[in-house]
């Protein structure tokens, strides 16, 4: 536990960022800002970024007078986690009117102590699939060399190779071309739902724009059975998920999964088929589990219906429906996650807490991935409507009581590869 409260930063809007003894750092909840317990600090991580936060003063506790008062030397400061950790409370500031839309990244709070940047947050997943260091940028130029002249014809391995692990450095693209664990495979150029938050497509008119581009083609069955196979096959804890960030809805393209599927498992009963996706289609993940899907990872905001449905703007699918694709996963024992947008002050509202409850006892949900949502804190709470979240239990908190009456239920930040499903509380990664 740390030995006080660390200071705040600031940035000098140069790339500068330095610290103020004069105040201590706070979080912030919803609309809210509040002072954060020693112990819900930790060390900055590994691959852990700063993030100046223009037009924003942060707001800080006066270490003389115990008043919250804003910091006027620069602009606020926020940290990005990196993944298998969930921040606990967002950076607190205030914005003036011409303050521009921050983009989508994650704004957990951030201060100085001891000569160390600590940020309010838990590790919530041991896996190490995605850490910095575990990164050889050699090897994944090799792979992409070896792998591009192994397929010269497939379009996703291109897209792969020269989008997502060189240009984005997406981690799930590196470790493919690496040959280790999770390999991913979008399939769906479209989508049915438009939401706030889009990683891959946002309208012109928005004052956000899309953090990549999105996949702009239909791979084939036959494309991606001939890559997938080979990595099923040699790859240590092998998994291969549909449903990627640079894509649309994968279950659009559920005939092409499906066809792909069956190729696949022709060849090879080894690792496990995974779908990312909004689950708006029970039906086609019925076709898909009978066909050999082993897990979904359903996205949502939010498991209350009218936040969800403000967010996600879905076109021709319900609320229902995703719950219903959950359950239809479990009816033919398959591992089911929801992929949970993780905002302190929205999240664990007491509201959403017993709704979550419910979720997980109608549905048999196995997982819950707790994932920090990127988006700018402010522009979200305006596009839901959201002025008074109401009673908050604190994103710490709240876990525990899920822990404590659903003992059962796994937390973590990352699809589980088969070996893990079976054996889940024993880190496979050391």
């Amino acid at each position: 536990m740390l030995r006080q409260s660390p200071y705040i930063l600031y940035s000098d809007g140069s790339g500068n960022i330095f610290e103020d003894t004069s105040l201590f750092t706070v979080g912030r909840s919803g609309w809210d800002a509040m002072p954060i317990d020693d112990e819900d600090w930790i060390e900055l991580p590994d691959g852990g970024n700063l993030y100046e936060l223009p037009g924003r003063r942060g707001i800080g506790i006066d270490v003389k007078t115990g008043e919250m008062r804003l910091c006027l030397k620069g602009w606020a400061v926020a940290a990005f986690i990196p993944p298998a950790h969930t921040g606990l409370y967002l950076a607190a500031y205030e914005a003036l009117d011409d303050a521009p839309t921050l983009p989508l990244f994650c704004y957990t709070a951030a201060g100085w102590l001891d000569d160390k940047f600590y940020v309010p947050a838990v590790r919530i997943e041991q896996d190490i699939r995605q850490e910095c260091r575990g990164f050889d940028k050699g090897k994944v130029d090799e792979g992409v060399e070896r792998l591009l002249a192994a397929y010269p014809h497939n379009r996703l391995v291109k897209h792969l190779a020269e989008n997502c692990a060189l240009t984005y450095e997406c981690p799930a693209a590196r470790n493919y071309f690496m040959g280790r664990w999770e390999c991913p495979v979008p399939a769906s150029p479209a989508c049915n739902a438009n939401c706030v938050g889009c990683i891959s497509f946002q309208p012109v008119e928005e004052t956000i724009i899309s953090t990549q581009d999105r996949l702009t083609f239909k791979p084939t069955a036959e494309e991606i059975v001939e890559f997938t196979v080979p990595h099923l096959e040699t790859a240590p804890y092998p998994l291969i998920s549909f449903g990627q960030g640079c894509e649309g809805e994968p279950l659009l393209m559920w005939e092409t999964i499906k066809d792909a599927i069956i190729e696949i498992r022709k060849h090879t009963d080894k690792g496990s088929i995974n779908i990312n996706t909004n689950g708006s289609k029970p039906d086609a993940v019925e076709v898909l589990m009978k066909a050999g899907l082993n897990s979904i990872r359903v996205s949502l905001n939010s498991v209350l219906p009218d936040i969800y449905m403000k967010y996600y703007l879905p076109n021709n699918y319900h609320f229902d429906d995703i719950i219903e694709s959950l359950r239809v996963v479990r009816k033919y024992n398959g591992w089911s996650s929801i992929n949970y947008f993780v905002f302190p002050g929205m999240t664990d509202r007491v509201v959403e807490y017993e709704a979550l409850r419910e979720v997980i006892r109608t549905t048999g949900l196995n997982m819950i991935q707790w994932r920090n949502f990127n988006i700018d804190p402010d522009w979200y709470l305006g596009r839901m409507g959201v002025t008074e979240p109401g009673e908050c239990l604190g994103i710490g908190q709240m876990m525990e009581l899920i822990r404590e009456e659903f003992p059962d239920l796994k937390f973590g930040y990352f699809n589980p590869p088969i070996e893990r499903m079976k054996n889940f509380d024993v880190d496979f990664a050391h």
